[in-house]
Order: C-alpha cells, then sequence, then structure tokens
C-alpha cells in the first residue's frame, strides 16, 4: 500500500536583526521589573559632570570684568551667579536625559546609556529632578534680584529657564532643529557673561563682550563635538543638529574655528592686559581635541575630545580672568 508522500515542513529561519542603537541599551531587559535601579554614581553621570566646566568660565570672566569697574570683588553676588549657572546646566543635562528617554532619541546613541533610555529610572523621577535644579536656579536669581533691586532679571530668569528646558523638551524642541549652538552662544555666551558683569558693578566694559563672546564659542565648540559623536545616531533618530544638517566636513571646520578664535580674542586682549599671553598656554589642551577631531577613527574617541574642549573652556576663563585682576 502506497503511503501518501509526506509534506516537507520547510522552517523559515528567523531573519537577522542588525544591531542599531545604543550597544548598552541593547543588553537592558525590556521587562522593568530585571532593570537595576539607578545607582548614586548612574545619578551623578546622568548631570554630565563633563560639561559644568561651560557654567563657570562666563561666571570667572564676567567677574573679571566687573572688577575692571569698581576694583572690588563682590564674593556674594559672584557666587549665587555661579549657582544659577551650575543649577541651570546640571538641570538642563537631567532634562536632556528625560526628554530624549522618551521620545526614542537614546535609543541611538553611542555613548553611556542615560537614566531614562536605560530605565534605571523613572521618567517622571528624571523630570523631578530637572525641575528640582531649575528651581534652585530659580532661587538663586531671585537672591540677586533682590541683593541688587534689578527687578527685571526676573523675566530674564524666566526666560533662560524655559529655553534650557525647551532645548529637546516640547513637542518642538529647537535643538532637534539645529539651533542648539546658537541658543548656548546666547545663554552661556553672551547672557552668562554680561549678566554676572552687570549684576556686579551695573556697567557692561567692553572687556565683558570679548570675554563673553569668547565663552560663547567654547560652548558651541563642546556641543558640536559632542553632536559629531552622535551623528549617526541623530541622523538616525530623526534629530537634525546642525552637525546632522551640515555633515561632517563642515563640523570638523566650524569645531576647529569655534575653539581657536578666543585665543585671537585673547591675543587683543594681551595688547592691553599682558598676562592674557598665558591664555596661549590653554593651547595644549585645545590642540589635541582639534587633532582628535580630526583624525577619530571610532565615534568613543570624541568623549576624550569633548573633555578636552571643556577643560579649554575653563582653563581660558581662568586666564582671561586673571588678566583683567592681575
Amino acid at each position: 500500500m502506497a503511503g501518501s508522500p509526506r509534506k516537507k515542513r520547510t522552517q523559515t529561519k528567523p531573519k537577522k536583526q542588525s544591531s542599531r542603537g545604543n550597544p548598552q541599551r541593547a543588553h537592558v531587559s525590556r521587562d522593568p521589573r530585571q532593570v537595576p535601579k539607578a545607582t548614586a554614581r548612574d545619578w551623578i553621570g546622568a548631570a554630565r559632570l563633563r560639561t559644568l566646566p561651560l557654567a563657570i568660565t562666563p561666571i570667572l570672566i564676567g567677574t573679571g570684568a566687573a572688577r575692571l569697574v569698581d576694583g572690588l570683588f563682590h564674593w556674594v553676588l559672584a557666587l549665587l551667579c555661579l549657582a544659577v549657572a551650575l543649577s541651570l546646566q546640571i538641570g538642563v543635562n537631567y532634562a536632556n536625559d528625560y526628554s530624549d528617554g522618551i521620545r526614542g532619541t537614546d535609543d541611538f546613541r553611542v555613548g553611556p546609556a542615560r537614566l531614562t533610555a536605560s530605565r534605571k529610572a523613572k521618567p517622571r523621577t528624571v523630570l523631578v529632578v530637572a525641575l528640582a535644579f531649575f528651581a534652585i536656579a530659580a532661587v538663586a536669581g531671585l537672591a540677586v534680584t533682590i541683593r541688587t533691586q534689578q527687578w527685571w532679571f526676573i523675566p530674564i530668569g524666566a526666560i533662560c529657564i524655559v529655553a534650557a528646558y525647551f532645548y529637546t523638551g516640547g513637542k518642538r524642541p529647537y535643538g532637534y532643529a539645529g539651533l542648539g549652538e546658537l541658543f548656548v552662544f546666547v545663554f552661556f555666551g553672551l547672557v552668562a557673561t554680561l549678566g554676572t558683569t552687570w549684576v556686579q558693578v551695573q556697567s557692561l566694559p567692553q572687556e565683558a563682550w570679548f570675554g563673553a563672546v569668547a565663552a560663547g564659542l567654547l560652548a558651541c565648540a563642546v556641543l558640536l563635538v559632542n553632536n559629531l559623536r552622535d551623528i549617526d545616531q541623530d541622523r538616525e533618530a530623526g534629530k537634525r543638529t546642525l552637525t546632522v544638517r551640515i555633515g561632517k566636513r563642515a563640523t570638523q571646520v566650524v569645531f576647529t574655528a569655534f575653539v581657536l578664535l578666543p585665543f585671537a580674542i585673547a591675543i587683543f586682549l594681551a595688547l592691553f592686559y599682558p598676562i592674557a599671553w598665558l591664555t596661549l598656554l590653554v593651547l595644549l589642551v585645545a590642540l589635541p581635541a582639534i587633532l582628535i577631531v580630526w583624525t577619530y577613527r571610532a565615534p568613543r574617541e570624541l568623549v576624550v575630545a569633548l573633555a578636552l574642549a571643556s577643560l579649554t573652556s575653563v582653563a581660558y576663563g581662568f586666564f582671561v580672568a586673571w588678566s583683567f585682576v592681575g
């Protein structure tokens, strides 16, 4: 008796999924119960300490420029300005962690996994921490306002906090539209430096303007190298940073210009304040950062360039401030 032919079962091999996104995120379980909770080290890492020098630089330069006016150190006001700047910087870092995490943008990051994206912390908790630092900045700013009786600082401070949040927050974050560098130049350069000088002496000498431009350019350089590291991932995630818009080569050129132009300003200042010549020593840090940006092979190498660019900023600010008070 002839048996009926057996139907051959065709086993389809599962398609191999291409790995993409944050390599550290790929190993995180989808089940929140299996994800370890964020440690103190994770929270400190999310504050992105490498970016904090950008908040210190304008305070140094602004305070030095203020001393040119009356020859005094206004330590209380200077420290309050520093508290505002640092709190805003940390707040915007946590706000970015929250906003990029809930959007899924950080799924494509090359660097360390963030709190929200890794699910080590609840998005709401990260947002609350960001708002807490914004509140600290607001309280310190209010103290400056009361002490100086410059009540128009209140709307200026509110604008700074709103700008910090909507860098990556909201429905249409300007950081996703290639405007990040412009806002960083304005707020971490002009507003922070000139504001520091004004609250102390209610005057804006031209030295403060030169220093503000330099501080803004260096802050933009740090943002550029950060975005250059994530250019492929941001492009895939739909984050249209300036780096994504102009491409790798143009970003390298612009980064180099942003790093070197402040030293041209320092040379000009050195004609009147000889100590400013010492600012050229900071090139020992700045030039390696430029070299890495032009020769890197793996995006992770740019983490070193980012750290060097941040160090360049605060060292530059120190020497410029010294030249004003020396």
